[in-house]
């Protein structure tokens, strides 16, 4: 029976696919960019049942280094919806996105052998994406009444899918599994465990004053912030990192500055430290406020729960390992500080393999690649764990 699956696969046709969808810059904030391959997009997976849809996401804020508040545009993530009635109910993601904005130097697609293709979002994640598609296509054309299933492909996850964590916190709801396409290591290694990440903009306003003439009557942000960043900096232990990683502010050398605006990231290993961190961001702030004489704001939220391996991921993991040998692959994964959508799967209770999509590496880089013969290998990986989990194997 499997080999009736892959048998359907089309190789050339995921390369043209993946290829095409890459020439086209889709950085997160190149809404034009992301509008033009969403348009592809959405031919592509109108290939398969249901109706393909473009959604708007919820509105997220973006504080500048003048302390402003700004509404963050982005843009709209594509959702389909695939007999919904049917006994066993999956979700699978992946973003649209990449990291690379239109001026970046990083545009063109390069052969650098005859297997290996260096480009922008080949491995994160437009081949990812297109691994997704042929394995649905090629379960589809197989007959699989059983199977109700929701694609999110959003257009944020490289800022933290502030816009999308709803949608896709509604699309988990009620599934058995997940299966989300980031990248694989590449040698095929797939991540497990996660830790969490949050993401912070504490702005400090003191009062200006002259630096020689009157210093006392001033209120120094600079000053306040750094207080912060040190208290927060020692406050990192084993399961809790604390990267302190800018301050905006201040200005000529004879001007006490009045203001100041601290970008700090958090990676907490459980949740137990999100509700440590909450407690520290909270003590630290309000005393240094008042020691200091000055106003703090913080911005910002612990957008990406930590993903640990429960029973439930254990049974999903082992499925795909299982489906691997099948296809002489040796699957095997270990933790890693990444995170991801899988991240907001797992908080939603569902089991979730995360990195379903190619082999490639240097993601985030300008020497990203992927290994193209990943892209049949990891869609048959992804087509029989689809067909296993539709027969009901984790039921």
């Amino acid at each position: 029976m499997h080999q009736a699956l892959i048998d359907r696969i089309d190789p050339a046709a995921m390369l043209a696919r993946t290829r095409a969808w890459s020439e086209i810059n889709s950085g997160t904030r190149n809404l034009r960019g992301l509008s033009h391959v969403a348009g592809l997009l959405a031919d592509a997976f109108s290939a398969l049942p249901g109706e393909v849809a473009m959604v708007d996401g919820d509105a997220a804020e973006s504080v500048a280094a003048d302390g402003s508040v700004a509404r963050l545009e982005h843009g709209r993530h594509l959702r389909l919806i695939v007999r919904p009635n049917a006994p066993v109910q999956m979700l699978f993601t992946g973003h649209m996105d990449t990291v690379y904005p239109p001026d970046h130097a990083f545009q063109q697609l390069t052969w650098l052998d005859d297997n290996t293709l260096n480009g922008p979002g080949v491995a994160d994640m437009k081949g990812g994406l297109s691994v997704m598609l042929e394995a649905l296509r090629v379960v589809e054309a197989a007959g699989t009444p059983q199977l109700g299933y929701e694609v999110i492909i959003n257009s944020d996850e490289e800022t933290g899918s502030f816009s999308s964590a709803r949608l896709i916190a509604e699309a988990a709801r009620g599934k058995h599994a997940a299966l989300t396409y980031e990248p694989a290591l590449p040698d095929g290694t797939l991540a497990g465990a996660r830790g969490g990440t949050g993401n912070f903009s504490i702005v400090v306003r003191g009062r200006a004053a002259h630096a020689g003439r009157n210093p006392d009557d001033g209120r120094n942000a600079v000053v306040a912030a750094s207080e912060i960043a040190l208290r927060l900096h020692d406050a990192r232990a084993p399961r809790l990192a604390v990267n302190p990683a800018r301050i905006d502010g201040g200005g000529p050398n004879n001007v006490v500055p009045d203001l100041a605006v601290l970008r700090v990231n958090f990676r907490p290993g459980d949740t137990s430290e999100i509700e440590r961190a909450r407690a520290l961001i909270d003590d630290v702030t309000k005393t240094t406020a008042m020691r200091h004489d000055v106003q703090v704001e913080v911005h910002g939220s612990f957008n990406r729960p930590p993903k640990p391996i429960d029973e439930a991921a254990a049974r999903l993991f082992a499925l795909v390992k299982h489906v691997g040998t099948a296809l002489d692959l040796d699957i095997a994964w270990r933790d890693t500080g990444g995170v991801c959508d899988g991240n907001n799967i797992a908080a939603a209770g569902v089991p979730v393999v995360d990195t379903m999509g190619v082999r490639g590496g240097a993601i985030h880089s300008s020497d990203e690649y992927l290994l193209v013969d990943s892209l049949a290998e990891r869609a048959a990986l992804s087509a029989l764990t689809i067909q296993r989990i539709a027969e009901g194997v984790l039921l």
